[in-house]
């Protein structure tokens, strides 16, 4: 009896892509993070430097990052370096719901310097790459819109605050005492 086989093998019935949330990346395997949590929404921001994976196990020094933090007013992220012991690369994968520039134009800073960078994007990431020194300190990626940006709990205080000022303008007459009409 012979049966006919492909040479051909799909997992598709074993395996479905769609259920998972995010594609797995090797960065996201070995990487630091830190993790935002905004309204108990929890975003992790992958960050490394270059060789960090080749370099696993040897005696190679890296930087070391001291914080990481979202700047609402300029619609930044903002880092700050502890130690930079040589020049390298450095990269940032952020996802868009964190930090996110109309027609993919951030602006990276570095020490003050606006400095050139590499971008790559994923389906819901952004990765940023640019080169830092021994000197570097401060760091900041600025794009178009940050988390949390109007939030659900700033729209819910505004339209109470709205409810509560039409209330009392129509209860107390104290409004009709400031105009005059003549």
């Amino acid at each position: 009896m012979i049966i006919p086989t492909s040479g051909f093998a799909f997992a598709e019935h074993v395996f479905n892509p769609e259920a998972f949330a995010q594609y797995l990346d090797i960065s996201q395997l070995e990487a630091e993070k830190v993790t935002f949590t905004f309204d108990d929404v929890s975003y992790d921001v992958y960050y490394g430097y270059h060789g960090s994976l080749d370099a696993m196990g040897s005696n190679s020094v890296f930087p070391i990052l001291s914080s990481m933090s979202i700047n609402e007013e300029r619609k930044s992220l903002e880092i700050v370096m502890e130690t930079v012991p040589e020049k390298t690369d450095f990269w940032v994968r952020v996802p868009e719901d964190v930090i996110y520039a109309d027609g993919e134009k951030f602006t990276v800073i570095v020490n003050g310097i606006d400095t050139r960078y590499d971008l790559m994007k994923f389906p819901n990431d952004y990765v940023i790459g640019f080169i830092i020194s021994e000197d570097t300190k401060n760091i900041e990626i600025i794009g178009t819109k940050v988390i949390p940006e109007f939030g659900a709990s700033a729209i819910i205080i505004l339209g109470i605050s709205v409810i509560g000022l039409v209330y009392f303008s129509r209860k107390f007459n104290i409004i009709k005492n400031w105009t005059r009409i003549n």
